[in-house]
């Protein structure tokens, strides 16, 4: 059997630009999953999650016209579902952060935390899918400003200028976030394994 074409994303989207459905399903099928799990880390919630996902996508397409190519049709798609996720966590009254276009002090980069010893190698105790669902759940905990960003950064491996640009914010603000992010979930994650005695000190 012939392989598959390879995804070329611009291509798609200047043929669904030019009106062609079947380029943008394709997009959709290859975002959807991203997307979803971003929704879900913001709202919390698979029922909201699923309804960003399908207005992102429609709001996408019904704003085809005003994509330039400026930046990636992800990037673009990104910014779309955050602000679309965060528009859920207004409507249900349980949004309590800062806005996302607020700085944060990027002072931080050496910021140390008391750490305590993990018990024993996690992997030895835990299957994978159990430790991904330990991470998910810790994710999911992290302020919306946060969880963005981590997923952003470490889970889609977009660049820090990319997830600037997604986001709508600063280049520092992101780096400030995602190390906040990280020592959250390092504290969060410890206070699962941790062992009862020794403390340590130890960067992330």
């Amino acid at each position: 059997m012939p392989e598959p074409a390879p995804f070329d994303e611009a291509a798609l989207v200047a043929r669904a630009r030019s009106g062609d459905d079947s380029a943008f399903g394709d997009l959709v099928n290859h975002y959807e999953r991203r997307i979803f799990r971003l929704a879900k880390n913001i709202t919390q919630n698979d029922e909201d999650a699923e309804d960003v996902l399908q207005e992102s996508f429609m709001k996408a397409y019904g704003h085809l016209d005003t994509f330039h190519g400026n930046s990636k049709f992800y990037t673009w798609l990104v910014r779309i579902a955050v602000n679309e996720a965060l528009m859920k966590l207004r409507k249900r009254k349980t949004d309590k952060t800062v806005s996302l276009d607020e700085q944060l002090d990027t002072g931080e980069d050496t910021l140390v935390r008391e750490i305590a010893v993990w018990d024993d190698n996690p992997e030895q105790l835990y299957s994978q899918d159990e430790i991904r669902e330990i991470l998910d759940k810790a994710v999911a905990s992290l302020e919306p400003i946060y969880s963005s960003v981590f997923q952003l950064r470490d889970v889609e491996e977009l660049s820090t200028e990319e997830t600037a640009e997604a986001l709508n914010i600063s280049v520092p603000a992101v780096k400030s976030r995602l190390l906040r992010a990280r020592l959250q979930l390092r504290e969060k994650l410890t206070r699962f394994f941790q062992r009862k005695g020794d403390d340590v000190f130890a960067y992330l």
